[in-house]
């Protein structure tokens, strides 16, 4: 039934339709990023707005960001998917090679911060939990850096889209 119960779950969580992000980090346990379409917003209020990232256990950025304790929240273009790729690792590149054919900047973190992407959320870790395999990262947003025009990188279905407008239809008008 356990088994059943999984397969029903990750079948139903593929049809859920996420931004996709590359999580970075960078500082004494080194520069590391992933892809994750675990990403959301907690708080606005409070001292500073806050967001969560999951992410596996066994990931080298995992374990980075809780020596780092900092980390930029990227969220990817709908032209960015290649991005998207390489560091999911379906394409070449490890560790730094991920970083090469990419324009990169510092943010005020030390996190490596995409230009040209949507939108960055620089962060300081708030607090870290563990469930099951996977860590829940509570950022501290320090930074945003909005670039500007353009349409999110959606994951929907195991597939990469973009949004599409829906325009509401007009009342219609009783005689």
């Amino acid at each position: 039934m356990e088994n059943n119960l999984k397969a029903a779950f990750v079948s139903a969580m593929s049809k859920a339709a996420c931004t996709v992000n590359i999580v970075t980090t960078a500082g004494p346990a080194g520069r590391s990023g992933a892809t994750v379409s675990a990403m959301s917003s907690v708080s606005a209020d409070g001292a500073s707005p806050t967001l969560l990232v999951c992410m596996n256990q066994n990931s080298v950025t995992a374990q980075a960001i809780r020596e780092n304790g900092t980390f930029c929240v990227n969220i990817l273009k709908d032209d960015q998917s290649a991005i998207s790729d390489r560091f999911a690792g379906r394409m070449a590149g490890t560790g730094d090679e991920k970083f090469s054919p990419t324009d990169w900047e510092v943010g005020i973190t030390g996190a490596p911060r995409l230009r040209g992407g949507l939108i960055s959320f620089e962060c300081r870790l708030a607090n870290e939990q563990q469930i099951s395999t996977h860590h829940i990262f509570i950022g501290e947003v320090i930074a945003i850096s909005d670039e500007g025009d353009g349409m999110p990188l959606i994951y929907s279905g195991r597939a990469y889209g973009r949004p599409a407008r829906i325009e509401p239809e007009p009342l219609a008008v009783s005689a």
